[in-house]
C-alpha cells in the first residue's frame, strides 16, 4: 500500500492522475496538495471528498514546512510532483510566476522530501520522488528530424520551458548530490477530460459551442504529439511501479499532428454530434453547427506566438522497452472520448470561460 502527495492534484493531469491511481489502488492514500490558482479546480476533485483514502489540503508548494509536515503526519511514501505553471503564453506575458511556483516551488519540495526522508542520511527511509515534466524542454524538431530521447539536448525557448528544464536538472542535482531517490517523466502534449479551456482542444470545443473564434497562431502547422491524459496516468504508474531510481522516461503519444487538422477534426466531429443529437441545437443555439453550418467557419488565423515551438515529437522506446508501456488510445478514441465528456460536462468547464 502507497502514501502518496501529489502536488496540482487539482490541475488537469493531476486530477486526472488521482481519480485514476483512487479507481486502479483503491486501498491506498491520496493526499492532494493543491493552491486553487487559475489552472486548479476543486470541483474536479469533488467526487473523491468522501473517499477515506482521499485527502485535500489546500497550500502552496513553496511552503517547505506545509509539506514536511504532511510528508511526516501522513507518512508519505511517494511524491508525485504535477504542480507547474504550464500555459506559455502566460509565460510570455507574465514568466515570475513560473519562476516562482516552476523552479522555486520544485526546490521547496526537494528540500522537504530530504529533510523528512533522508532525516538520517545513513537509514533513509522508504521513498520516491516523482518529477513530472514536459517535452518542450527539449526544444523544438524540424520535420526531418528524430523525436526527442531522454538524452536529448536541453534548449528550451520559452519562460515556460526554461523553468521546467530548470526543475528538471534540481531533481537529479537532488538525486546524485543527497542520495534522494527520483525519477523523472517527460511527457508529451496531453488531452482529455477537466483539461482547462485555455488550452488548444478544449478552446476550440467550448467556442465551438459558443459561436467564437477558434484562434489558430500563424499557419496553423505546428505539429505536436498528442497524449490521451489516461494513457500519461498509465505512463506514470509504470514508472513508480517499475522505473529505475534516478532515471528519466519520456512518455508520448506516438501521435503528430499539425494544429490545424486537429482543429479541422474537432470541427468535424462535433458537426457529427450535432447531426445525430438533436438536442444539441436547442442546448447551445449559438453555434454553427445548430444552423446546419460547419464548425469550420469559425477558424481563424491570428499572430503567431513569439517564439513559437515548431514541432515535438517523443520517443517513446526506453519506456516501452524497459517498462512495457502502450498507449491504449489512438487519437480517434481519445479525442471522441474527450468532445463526449465536455458535452456532458458543461457544469464544469462553464464556470471556466467566464
Amino acid at each position: 500500500m502507497k502514501k502518496l502527495l501529489v502536488t496540482g492534484g487539482a490541475g488537469f493531469i493531476g486530477a486526472n492522475f488521482v481519480h485514476y491511481w483512487l479507481k486502479t489502488h483503491p486501498a491506498d492514500r491520496v493526499v492532494v496538495l493543491d493552491a486553487l490558482t487559475y489552472a486548479g479546480n476543486i470541483e474536479t476533485l469533488r467526487p473523491l471528498m468522501d473517499n477515506p483514502n482521499f485527502r485535500f489540503v489546500k497550500g502552496n508548494i513553496c511552503n517547505s514546512e506545509l509539506v514536511e509536515m504532511l510528508l511526516r503526519d501522513e507518512q508519505i511514501d511517494t511524491l508525485v510532483h504535477f504542480a507547474a505553471e504550464s500555459h506559455v503564453d502566460r509565460s510570455i506575458t507574465g514568466p515570475d510566476a513560473f519562476i516562482e511556483t516552476n523552479i522555486i516551488g520544485t526546490h521547496s519540495l526537494l528540500k522537504a522530501a530530504r529533510a523528512v526522508w533522508l532525516a538520517d542520511p545513513a537509514n533513509p527511509l522508504p521513498h520516491r520522488f516523482h518529477h513530472v515534466s514536459t517535452d518542450e524542454v527539449y526544444g523544438t524538431l524540424e520535420l526531418t528530424d528524430p523525436a526527442f530521447t531522454e538524452s536529448t539536448a536541453y534548449a528550451p525557448n520559452s519562460p515556460y520551458s526554461a523553468s521546467k528544464a530548470a526543475s528538471d536538472h534540481l531533481v537529479r542535482a537532488y538525486h546524485h548530490t543527497y542520495g534522494l531517490q527520483v525519477t523523472t517523466s517527460n511527457c508529451s502534449n496531453n488531452y482529455g477530460y477537466y483539461h482547462f479551456p485555455e488550452k488548444l482542444i478544449p478552446l476550440c470545443l467550448t467556442n465551438i459551442l459558443d459561436n467564437k473564434a477558434l484562434p489558430i497562431y500563424g499557419d496553423g502547422k505546428q505539429i505536436r504529439d498528442w497524449l490521451f491524459v489516461e494513457d500519461h496516468c498509465r505512463g506514470i504508474e509504470l514508472v513508480l511501479n517499475k522505473g529505475v531510481v534516478g532515471e528519466t522516461y519520456n512518455i508520448g503519444g506516438v501521435n503528430e499532428w499539425q494544429n490545424i487538422d486537429i482543429v479541422h477534426l474537432i470541427c468535424e466531429l462535433v458537426d457529427g454530434e450535432f447531426a445525430t443529437d438533436s438536442a444539441l441545437a436547442a442546448r447551445y443555439p449559438a453555434s454553427p453547427c445548430a444552423k446546419g453550418e460547419s464548425a469550420k467557419s469559425l477558424i481563424t488565423y491570428v499572430t503567431d506566438r513569439a517564439g513559437h515551438d515548431r514541432r515535438y515529437a517523443v520517443g517513446t522506446e526506453k519506456i516501452q522497452s524497459e517498462l512495457g508501456y502502450q498507449p491504449q488510445e489512438t487519437f480517434q478514441t481519445g479525442i471522441a472520448k474527450t468532445i463526449k465528456w465536455y458535452l456532458a460536462n458543461e457544469s464544469w468547464w462553464r464556470p471556466l470561460k467566464k
